[in-house]
């Protein structure tokens, strides 16, 4: 049997920047950390810079195995529980930003997400939307497939659907749901 291939993230967009950091992944580690959110597999992830350089949050980051020019190296995966403060308050507005810029993957959601028992339908775990919601979202893009947020916005009335799949990924990040839609665990 062929193992599976890992897959790394080729971008992290910053979450937080702390210019003399501890590493919470490699012991006695120390130096200019990057505490990011990958693009693709929505990991968090903790980073060592190279010295000198500037971070603003929600900055995307080039971390894959070519053409890094600000980052020296992934140390690995992080725990919800090992972000900074910073980083937890800015988990939202960048998985928001990550969502707007991968629009075409998150609408797909809306378009292909099924019941996942009798009584729950995976819509039904965005927040905001409930059962009402749900059946108009199933009704509407059996006549014709959804295409952007505005879109969703338009036909189904669904408020800033960006937004709400946003806060669905923060909190799958954050520990805080037993069924994950978005972030493999």
């Amino acid at each position: 049997m062929i193992p599976a291939e890992k897959r790394y993230e080729e971008f992290a967009y910053v979450l937080d920047f702390v210019l003399r950091g501890k590493s919470s992944i490699i012991k006695g580690r120390e130096g200019p950390i990057v505490q990011a959110l990958g693009e693709e597999r929505l990991t968090l992830l903790e980073l060592l810079a190279v010295e000198n350089e500037d971070f603003e949050t929600g900055e995307k980051l080039r971390i894959g195995k070519e053409g890094r020019s600000k980052i020296l190296s992934v140390f690995g995966k992080l725990a919800y529980e090992d972000l900074t403060a910073e980083a937890k308050s800015q988990l939202l507005a960048v998985c928001e930003i990550i969502v707007k810029n991968s629009e075409p993957r998150y609408v797909a959601y809306f378009n292909e997400l099924q019941p996942l028992t009798p009584r729950l339908h995976g819509l039904e775990l965005i927040p905001g939307i409930g059962k009402t919601f749900m059946k108009t979202i199933i009704e509407l893009r059996e006549k014709r497939p959804f295409t952007s947020f505005d879109d969703i916005q338009a036909r189904v009335g669904l408020r800033e659907p960006a937004k709400l799949v946003a806060k669905r990924i923060a909190e799958e990040l954050s520990g805080a749901s037993r069924i994950n839609i978005f972030v493999k665990k």
